[in-house]
C-alpha cells in the first residue's frame, strides 16, 4: 500500500511538471511568431515609390586614388664596347655631380686602334703638306708667263686635292676610333645618387650586358603618378594640388603640384597619366613609395547630384526613373563624380524633377505610381 501512494505521487508530480513545460511553451510561442510579422511590418515600411526632388549644387568632391613616386631622372649607365673594369670610384648611396668620372674601362685593341690612326693622320698630315708646299711654289712661278706647263700645273693640282681628301679621311677615322676610346670613361649625365651597382674591378663588360654598370637618379625631386579615371579628368588642370601621404609614414602629409598631363587616355584603364611634382627636401621620401592622394574635384558650375540608389545599371543602360504625370519615366544618364551617399549624374533632367529614390529595373516604363505614395522625407 506504502509502494502504490509513493509511485500515485510521483505519477502527479510527472503530470503537474508536463503541464507546466507546455503552458510555457505556449506563452513563447507567441513571441517567436511575433518576429515575422514585425519584420513583414518593417517591409511594408519601406515605399518602392519614394521620390526625390532634384536640384542642383556644386560640392567639392574628394576622389582618393592610389600613386607611386618616381625619380625626376633616372639613367641606368652601360659599356657602350666590350672592355674591363679599370677602376670604379662610386658606390650605392654615393652623391655625384654632373659630368664626374664614375669608372673607367680598359680596351687594349681599341687604344693601339687609336696609336695607329693618329700615326696615319700624322703622315698624310705630312704627304699633304710636303704637296700644299710643291703647289704654292709652281702657282708662285707660274706668275711668269710660260715658266710652268699647263700639264704640270694640271697634274700638281690634282695631286694636292688627292692628298688633301686622303688626309680628311684619316682625320675622320682617327675621330671616330677617338670617340671610341671616350666611351671608355663612364661619367655622370647629371647631379644625383648612385642607387645600383654591378660591377667589380676586372669584370668583363659590354653592350650585351644585360645588368647596367650603374644607376643614377635624382631625387631632388620626385613625380607622383596617378591614374585618373576618365569621369574625373576634366576637373584637374594644370597647377593644381594635391595632399598625399605615404604608407610608411601615415602621419606626416605631403603637397605636389600637378605639373604635367597626358592629354590622352590609357587603353586598359580608360583613364589619364597624370604626374605631380614633388620637391623632395632633406630625402624625406624614397622613389617608389605608394602614395595615398587626396584630390579635390570641384565643376565651375552646378550640376545634379542623385542619392546612388536611384542609378539603375542594366542592360539597358544607366537611367534613373522620373516621375512624369503619375507615371515613370526612364531618363539616360552618365555618371560624373562620386561620393559617399551621392552620385553626379548628367542628362535630360531639369530642377525639381522628381525621381525615384529606390530606382530598380524591374519597375517598367510608363508604370502608374500611386496618387499619395508614402513619403516620409516630403515635406
Amino acid at each position: 500500500m506504502k509502494y502504490i501512494t509513493i509511485l500515485a505521487a510521483s505519477f502527479i508530480m510527472l503530470l503537474t511538471a508536463c503541464n507546466n513545460e507546455t503552458k510555457e511553451a505556449a506563452k513563447e510561442e507567441p513571441k517567436k511568431g511575433g518576429m515575422p510579422g514585425m519584420g513583414m511590418g518593417m517591409g511594408m515600411m519601406m515605399n518602392p515609390w519614394e521620390t526625390v526632388e532634384i536640384s542642383k549644387s556644386n560640392p567639392k568632391v574628394m576622389l582618393k586614388l592610389a600613386g607611386e613616386l618616381k625619380p625626376d631622372q633616372q639613367t641606368a649607365l652601360f659599356a657602350k664596347v666590350n672592355s674591363y673594369v679599370k677602376s670604379i670610384r662610386v658606390d650605392i648611396g654615393d652623391k655625384v655631380s654632373a659630368g664626374q668620372i664614375l669608372a673607367v674601362l680598359e680596351a687594349p685593341e681599341i687604344q693601339s686602334q687609336v696609336a695607329s690612326a693618329k700615326a696615319k693622320l700624322e703622315a698624310q698630315e705630312a704627304i699633304y703638306f710636303s704637296t700644299k708646299a710643291t703647289y704654292d711654289r709652281t702657282m708662285k712661278a707660274n706668275e711668269t708667263q710660260g715658266a710652268i706647263a699647263k700639264d704640270a700645273l694640271d697634274q700638281i693640282k690634282a695631286r694636292k686635292l688627292s692628298d688633301e681628301a686622303q688626309l680628311n679621311a684619316a682625320r675622320s677615322a682617327y675621330n671616330e676610333i677617338k670617340d671610341i676610346n671616350n666611351y671608355l670613361v663612364i661619367k655622370a649625365p647629371f647631379s644625383g645618387t648612385i642607387t645600383d651597382r654591378n660591377v667589380d674591378l676586372g669584370a668583363y663588360v659590354g653592350p650585351m650586358n644585360k645588368e647596367p654598370l650603374l644607376v643614377v637618379e635624382n631625387n631632388q625631386k620626385l613625380r607622383l603618378n596617378l591614374s585618373v579615371p576618365e569621369a574625373n579628368t576634366p576637373y584637374l588642370k594644370l597647377g593644381d594640388t594635391i595632399r598625399f601621404h605615404v604608407r610608411s609614414q601615415p602621419q606626416q602629409k605631403h603637397i605636389a603640384l600637378v605639373s604635367r598631363k597626358s592629354g590622352s587616355l590609357d587603353l586598359k584603364l580608360r583613364s589619364e597619366k597624370i604626374e605631380a611634382d614633388f620637391i623632395n627636401k632633406n630625402n624625406i621620401l624614397k622613389p617608389y613609395m605608394v602614395a595615398e592622394t587626396t584630390i579635390p574635384l570641384q565643376n565651375t558650375e552646378p550640376t545634379f547630384f542623385v542619392p546612388k540608389t536611384a542609378v539603375v545599371e542594366s542592360g539597358m543602360g544607366v537611367y534613373v526613373i522620373r516621375v512624369e504625370n503619375g507615371k515613370t519615366k526612364n531618363v539616360p544618364v552618365s555618371k560624373g563624380r562620386v561620393m559617399p551617399e551621392q552620385v553626379e549624374v548628367f542628362g535630360e533632367l531639369n530642377q525639381g524633377d522628381k525621381i525615384l529614390k529606390m530606382g530598380s529595373e524591374e519597375i517598367q516604363e510608363a508604370t502608374e505610381v500611386p496618387n499619395k505614395p508614402n513619403n516620409p522625407n516630403k515635406k
